[in-house]
């Protein structure tokens, strides 16, 4: 190898490398060499760079034949060469590279295994992608002190000598870059990156870890983390990164949230990744970690986590009160510290709101919530109004349908005073609320009421942010409470509509004592269509009924309001139970085939299912019959609970099928227990047993214990529960007497007749009594056939009946002045309260009935 003459200057590297120049062509080569060949070996010195100086000649030159097609190579500065056997030169192109000048000997001899200075960095030399160099190679008889066989005794003023040593580097750590392209790399990092030593003190940190604060690179070393960011959960961070030094196992992207000291008032997320440091025996000597600022990423993150929480837990219900408690209750503590919802009093109801004037709107509080207990900075109670002055913020608010905020509160200035509700005196623990933001709640161009939200522990304030995420989530609630407004409405007014039809009160009679309860379906189901009767009938008997229909809401209270008006008009035919189910199973089908036809209307009673029993107190005995639905339960005087064998028919309007009824015989003081599907949808029949086999002192406690106990306070669907103690008419209060059909007799029945009032005490009933009689009688005698029989119940009313064998019922007429008779039954329809025709298996019965206050009827 030539000695470049001394002065000459290193080069740069081939491709303009920073980080080194290249080997001289005989390292390259045998580099090329070593990847079918590597050589181990020390790592190759490099002589210290000296200024320029001119080049000498060389000591023994050596003619060299010049090949006749060889022309200088643009831009290097070495003479055509003949290619060596042992080196072949590639074919000269042309270059723009730096000159690559030929090696010259140092004044002085460098230490063999010298190593490069600070500030110089080395590239890694790979034969395949470095593009080869037109460079002369040197004569196959050149040594390595640079003489040469044709010479055989070196220069004496030359002391210097090369040693080549050629080796793979790429396996050797470090060989790529120094420690100032290291430190250059860490410093101008955007990563914050430190070093701790096995104690977790600091060792070395770059300049991207200050942002954070804590002071300076030099200021850390030594300290824990602790006591360089005290507001981070150090113990949480410093487990991670002794889990490292134990395992050897790195730890990446580790999320920590926390206050940092660039940062005091407002928490910021950090991901942190921990890889274990060790020395060239394998033993750990510290944790290398580097943290990044992911405080946007956690933000957006928590923000649609807030969001998704909230879909999921406002609105579940279709009360608005309850809505707007969940908007509280979701908003803290996640957004803010307290939150109030204040509502216009007609959302409420269930109206729409009226124009809102600029003046002072009251407001009602339904929800607020707080992350102390009880609410300590409320200053009205969920309930309570909540009247803002004119010109408040709240005010302003709900009347512009915009949202308004205040990163600096003070609670005591006379600009925020307004905006407290009547202008009370604030708590003591809301003088520390700081921020503030009111958002209206609007839905459908609607503002229905505002939101405020305060933080007084979380030290930042709101930001555009945080308003804009509040301005969302009360927007989704918004929906939902109109909603709940609009359902409110429609329920209300299905609730009325149904009460209206419901009995409102139950009708005096002695024929058993009653008590009833309903609880109609929460705000999901909706209003449904269950429904009970107590119908008075003739002859003192007493009609109990349960129904229910399938529909719910307005459409279920209509369907079910005009099934009850047509078993109280069947119920007034004095027809047996079978008989009016029959008749109300006609009309549904045929009310269902005309809505059909005309494509229009609700069949909300098809399917309906009903069931009607008739007690008679004279008798004692029960008749009963059903339309798809369970028999009732009987409540025997000794607490025994037992169900009769009730043939079910199937629901109203389905197939047409005959309904059958059975009679029952039942001892005084039996409770008859009505209810319908609802009271048994969370409960069994077993449980109804023993609930209705309890004593209690009345009836009517009973019935609301049995209610409270098998159903819930907001059921799913209608709950109607109807229950009645029998009781008998004395003997003495009932008196009856067989007649012959003979005119004449009709005189000695007007006789028994006023003989009977005076026994009872009725004297003034003696005349309208008598002329009721003798006129039943006489249209008995003359118009019907068999025995006759007379009888008179004394109940609440008077109750004259006469029994025959007929099957034809008598038609009131309304005669002419010129007719000489049909004024009977028009007479008695004059002195009577009603008066009617119930029809027998064996014949029919005429009955007619004085009110005992006024004996004039």
């Amino acid at each position: 190898m030539r000695p470049a003459p001394s002065g000459t200057p290193r080069p740069t590297g081939a491709a303009g490398s920073r980080f080194g120049p290249p080997p001289s062509p005989p390292q390259a080569e045998a580099g090329r060499s070593s990847e079918t060949t590597p050589r181990p070996g020390p790592r190759p010195a490099r002589a210290t760079p000296r200024p320029t100086e001119p080049p000498h000649p060389p000591a023994n030159p050596t003619p060299r034949p010049t090949p006749p097609t060889a022309s200088p190579t643009h831009g290097t500065g070495h003479p055509p060469t003949e290619p060596s056997p042992e080196y072949p030169r590639p074919t000269a192109q042309p270059s723009h590279a730096t000159p690559r000048p030929t090696a010259s000997p140092a004044p002085e001899a460098p230490h063999p295994i010298a190593r490069p200075s600070h500030g110089t960095s080395h590239t890694p030399t790979t034969p395949s992608h470095r593009t080869p160099h037109p460079t002369a190679q040197p004569p196959a008889d050149a040594l390595l002190d640079g003489t040469s066989a044709a010479s055989p005794h070196p220069d004496p003023l030359r002391h210097a000598h090369w040693i080549a040593l050629v080796s793979d580097a790429t396996e050797a750590p470090g060989w790529d870059m120094s420690r100032t392209v290291l430190e250059r790399m860490t410093a101008r990092s955007p990563i914050g990156i430190a070093i701790v030593d096995t104690d977790l003190r600091f060792v070395w940190s770059n300049a991207a870890l200050e942002r954070f604060g804590g002071g300076r690179a030099y200021e850390r070393v030594g300290l824990r983390l602790a006591e360089v960011q005290p507001g981070l959960d150090a113990d949480r961070i410093e487990a991670q990164m002794r889990k490292v030094l134990e395992t050897g196992v790195p730890v990446l992207d580790y999320e920590h949230i926390g206050r940092v000291r660039s940062a005091p008032y407002r928490e910021t997320a950090h991901a942190m990744s921990f890889t274990r440091l060790e020395d060239d025996h394998g033993r750990p000597i510290g944790v290398y970690y580097t943290v990044m600022d992911v405080s946007d990423r956690h933000r957006a993150r928590t923000r649609l986590a807030l969001l998704d929480r909230a879909g999921e837990h406002i609105g579940r219900t279709l009360d608005v009160r309850r809505t707007t408690q969940e908007l509280a209750d979701v908003v803290v503590p996640a957004l803010a510290d307290f939150v109030t919802v204040d509502l216009l009093d007609s959302v409420l109801r269930g109206a729409e709101p009226g124009p809102l004037g600029d003046g002072s709107v009251p407001l009602r509080r339904t929800g607020q919530q707080s992350v102390r207990p009880g609410v300590p900075e409320a200053v009205v109670e969920i309930g309570a109004v909540a009247s803002y002055a004119a010109g408040s913020p709240p005010v302003r608010a709900l009347v512009s349908g915009r949202s308004w905020s205040q990163p600096s509160l003070d609670p005591t200035s006379a600009g925020w005073a307004k905006a407290v509700p009547g202008g009370r005196e604030l708590p003591a623990d809301a003088l520390g609320l700081h921020s503030v933001m009111i958002v209206p709640i609007r839905a459908r161009g609607i503002t229905l009421g505002i939101t405020t939200f305060f933080r007084r522990d979380r030290q930042d304030p709101f930001d555009a942010v945080d308003l804009g995420l509040a301005e969302e989530i009360v927007g989704r609630a918004a929906v939902c409470v109109d909603n709940a407004r609009r359902y409110t409405r429609e329920r209300d007014a299905a609730l009325v509509l149904q009460r209206s039809l419901l009995p409102r009160r139950l009708p005096d009679q002695d024929a058993a004592e009653v008590a009833a309860r309903y609880r109609p379906a929460d705000e999901l189901t909706g209003v449904g269509g269950d429904w009970y009767d107590v119908i008075p009938l003739s002859g003192a008997r007493l009609a109990l009924v349960v129904g229910e229909v399938a529909g719910h809401g307005i459409d279920g209270a209509a369907a079910m309001g005009r099934l009850r008006t047509a078993v109280r008009t069947l119920a007034d035919l004095d027809l047996p139970p079978a008989e009016v189910l029959a008749h109300l199973d006609d009309m549904v089908a045929k009310s269902a085939r005309q809505e059909g036809e005309e494509g229009g209307g609700s069949v909300e009673t098809v399917g309906a299912r009903c069931l009607y029993v008739v007690h008679d107190p004279v008798s004692g005995t029960c008749a009963m019959a059903t339309a798809g639905h369970p028999a009732p339960a009987l409540v025997a005087p000794d607490g025994t609970v037992t169900r009769p064998a009730l043939p079910e028919g199937p629901p109203l309007g389905v197939d047409g099928q005959p309904f059958e009824a059975v009679e029952l015989e039942l001892p005084e003081g039996t409770v008859i227990a009505l209810h319908t599907d609802g009271l048994l949808a969370e409960a069994t029949p077993d449980a109804l047993c023993r609930a209705l086999a309890r004593p209690e002192p009345s009836l009517d406690r009973r019935a609301q214990r049995v209610l409270d106990a098998l159903a819930p306070a907001r059921p799913i669907d209608d709950v109607a529960l109807l229950l009645a103690r029998t009781r008998r008419l004395p003997a003495h209060r009932v008196a009856s007497w067989e007649i012959p059909a003979d005119p004449a007799l009709v005189a000695e029945a007007r006789k028994t007749t006023a003989r009977q009032l005076g026994v009872w005490g009725l004297d003034e009933l003696a005349f309208t009594t008598e002329l009721v009689v003798s006129e039943l009688v006489t249209n008995a005698i003359r118009h019907a056939a068999g025995p006759i029989r007379l009888r008179l119940i004394l109940e609440r009313t008077l109750i004259c009946e006469v029994f025959d064998g007929g099957a034809t019922a008598p038609h009131l007429r309304h005669p002419r002045t010129t007719d000489e008779g049909g004024r009977g039954l028009f007479l008695i329809a004059q002195f009577t309260q009603r008066w009617g025709t119930r029809f027998l298996p064996d014949g029919k019965v005429i009955w007619a009935e004085q009110s005992l206050a006024d004996p004039l009827g």
